[in-house]
């Protein structure tokens, strides 16, 4: 704890290559502990997602989302860097930029690369339209998109014909040639809809050319750059947006985001191989949560499900939509740290557990007849399991003052000892506030 504190004051690096990941359904709170860890670190990097994850970060006192900007912005000097794997909306970016700017937060640090995919408004219609014909008359398809235009735009990635990189922004003759493709392929598949001149080559161009000239300063070659970041010793530090069951080879198919958001992510995110990671902190809710569609065996649809969300503001920070609330899944979090490799735990929003009587934590879940601990990634299959509870000693204090681990009562230490001993790694930062004092790091 000493050595990370006294590095979150010198900003020395440790010369050290961490992930951070979620290891629920996303919202768990990476935000702040990237922002805690980035001063240990060169660079904070996205790898993955786009304007649907949304990370918040209190700053003395100052709430800030952030959506495509990695969190690491906060910290003045620190190189932050939206990698290959992220798609992003060049507009939406723009904008974020410059709310940044107006509230005093400088982003000349900020670079993205030339090969990340762009987000278009045709994306947005038709990843609208995709959601409508999945709800049909009954809502019951729906993936919960937030209708940002993101796996539309992962589509015309791996379709390639279709789609548009960062770098394209810059050359505006191969722009235009790359939107009068792009807008005959979605005309088709749009046909009916009012779309405006968001199927219109000549005014796309207009736009996401103009985007491009105001990005130009910040465009990158970020495969290189991290590389050359790594052979002058640098530390970097990869930030995921979404989070591991919502990856979409290993979480909960078909209700996931379109990209890899696990540490497999980094290597074609970045072009920074695995071998290179040093420390994975897996960040975890005290309990679980989830927005859109989709199973969450450990949903709680009454008062405690109510009591947790208000408590925990879980409301999302992208959409504004309620999130639904349960006990923690320590099934479905072993599973996560097992694909990521994670090293570490964060627990976090710890505090909002504050009040109950008895917690309780799936160890295990009845499926088909019988018992089993391991988790099921089929959303057929996690939707037909129930859970199997433990019941812990809740406390009655309040934490948010806590600043050591002797500081918290004995049923709260309880707890976090439960959960290391579950998973089979420590958990090093318990997080009692969203402020960045409220952390207690060991």
């Amino acid at each position: 704890m000493d050595e990370i504190q006294q590095n979150a004051e010198t900003g020395k690096s440790t010369g050290t290559c961490t992930s951070v990941v979620g290891l629920h359904w996303g919202d768990e709170g990476k935000g702040k502990v990237v922002d805690l860890l980035a001063a240990e670190h060169d660079a904070v990097v996205r790898y993955n997602g786009g304007a649907n994850a949304g990370h918040t970060v209190v700053v003395g006192g100052e709430r800030y989302a952030l959506h495509l900007v990695p969190s690491g912005i906060l910290y003045p000097g620190k190189l932050a860097v939206v990698g290959n794997g992220v798609v992003v909306d060049p507009e939406k970016l723009i904008d974020e930029m410059a709310a940044l700017e107006a509230r005093g937060v400088s982003t000349e640090s900020l670079v993205v690369s030339s090969r990340a995919h762009v987000v278009a408004p045709y994306h947005k219609l038709e990843d609208e339209v995709r959601e409508q014909i999945a709800s049909g008359a009954t809502g019951s398809g729906a993936i919960g998109t937030t209708k940002r235009g993101i796996g539309p735009c992962y589509a015309d990635k791996a379709q390639r014909a279709s789609a548009i990189r960062v770098g394209d922004l810059l050359r505006p003759e191969m722009l235009r040639a790359r939107l009068e493709v792009a807008c005959k392929f979605k005309s088709t598949r749009l046909a009916g809809i009012d779309a405006g001149d968001a199927l219109n080559p000549a005014a796309l161009t207009a736009r996401l050319a103009s985007a491009g000239e105001k990005l130009r300063p910040r465009v990158r070659d970020t495969t290189y750059l991290l590389h050359d970041l790594l052979a002058e010793g640098k530390s970097l530090l990869f930030e995921g947006g979404n989070a591991t069951l919502l990856d979409v080879d290993h979480g909960t198919y078909p209700f996931v985001t379109s990209s890899n958001c696990t540490t497999l992510g980094i290597s074609t995110g970045t072009g920074v191989p695995g071998r290179r990671l040093d420390r994975v902190v897996g960040i975890m809710k005290a309990y679980c949560t989830r927005v859109g569609g989709g199973p969450m065996p450990t949903e709680q649809v009454n008062e405690i499900g109510n009591r947790i969300r208000e408590r925990g503001r879980e409301y999302g920070t992208t959409t504004g939509r309620p999130r639904r609330c349960g006990w923690l899944d320590l099934v479905a979090t072993r599973y996560s740290v097992m694909i990521n490799g994670v090293t570490e735990v964060a627990v976090m929003l710890f505090d909002v557990l504050t009040g109950f009587e008895d917690l309780q934590v799936c160890t295990a879940y009845n499926f088909e007849g019988s018992r089993t601990d391991r988790f099921l990634p089929d959303a057929v299959d996690l939707g037909q399991a129930t859970p199997v509870y433990e019941t812990l000693p809740g406390f009655a204090e309040e934490i948010t003052g806590a600043r050591r681990w002797q500081d918290l009562p004995a049923n709260a230490r309880g707890y976090i000892e439960f959960i290391e001993r579950f998973l089979g790694v420590p958990v090093s930062i318990i997080s009692v506030g969203p402020g960045r004092e409220q952390t207690l790091v060991g």
